[in-house]
């Protein structure tokens, strides 16, 4: 069976299909392509084409393996476009952060490839143990950017959650970076991917989708939470990947 957060992961790359389609043009600031790309609004609509039909793959048994493939190959390409901006900038950190932000996705991806290979032998179990690993450090790099953009991150959070914006701005970067090392480590790996997830569910409920109704108009807003989805389903599929693996382990 597809497991839930593999699901996600799917309607997630929907979501990034249906909002390229609508505006002609890929997600703001989370695919850094070129404005002076030539044939960039073509390729938007390509892109967005297939993001959605990986996502409809996604949903299915037989074609959820093809689909996490088409959809770990987009990522990719969004990371290496990240990777020129670090290139060119590597003084500023979020373009390592964003940088980070795709190839967690990516890792996403793999996790769940690998967990819907029908041999489920030694070659699974290392791409699984990679995957986790480097999301693991993606955690850790999110963490940071939330202390190095601090004032940024805190005015994210809504004035009425209390004890205040930059303490949970602190809180979050801080619960980041422990969940990440916890992944990498394999140290209650588990819980901390599970309780990794639940806090970027939290910032779909808190942050991301409230802006659906009071900016409903804006390009950035549908883009931001179809990535935060996306972040949802891949920390969901890794969690996921590290349970798997536990449970071959005693068998």
């Amino acid at each position: 069976m597809i497991k839930l957060g593999s699901r996600v992961y799917g309607i997630a790359a929907i979501v990034f299909g249906l909002v390229g389609l609508w505006w002609d043009d890929f997600a703001a600031v989370w695919q850094p392509v070129p404005d002076g790309m030539p044939g960039r609004k073509i390729l938007a609509y390509i892109v967005a084409i297939a993001f959605l039909a990986a996502g409809v793959a996604m949903q299915g048994r037989r074609t959820a393996r093809v689909g996490s493939v088409v959809l770990m190959c987009l990522y990719s390409i969004f990371t290496l476009f990240w990777l020129r901006q670090v290139v060119a900038s590597p003084h500023i950190f979020g373009t390592w952060s964003g940088t980070a932000e795709q190839l967690a996705l990516v890792m996403g991806g793999l996790a769940i490839y690998a967990s819907l290979d029908p041999q489920g032998g030694a070659l699974a179990a290392r791409l699984a143990l990679l995957g986790r690993i480097i999301f693991g450090v993606c955690a850790i790099a999110f963490g940071v950017a939330h202390f190095v953009y601090l004032s940024e991150t805190a005015a994210m959070v809504p004035r009425w959650i209390p004890p205040g914006q930059r303490m949970w701005a602190l809180t979050t970067g801080a619960a980041h970076v422990l969940a990440g090392i916890a992944i990498v480590s394999g140290v209650q790996a588990l819980l901390a991917a599970r309780l990794f997830t639940a806090m970027l569910i939290g910032f779909g409920v808190f942050v991301w989708a409230p802006q659906l109704f009071t900016l409903p108009e804006t390009h950035m807003v549908w883009a931001g939470n179809a990535v935060n989805l996306a972040l949802v389903g891949a920390a969901w599929a890794i969690a996921d990947s590290i349970a798997e693996l536990s449970d071959k382990k005693n068998v």
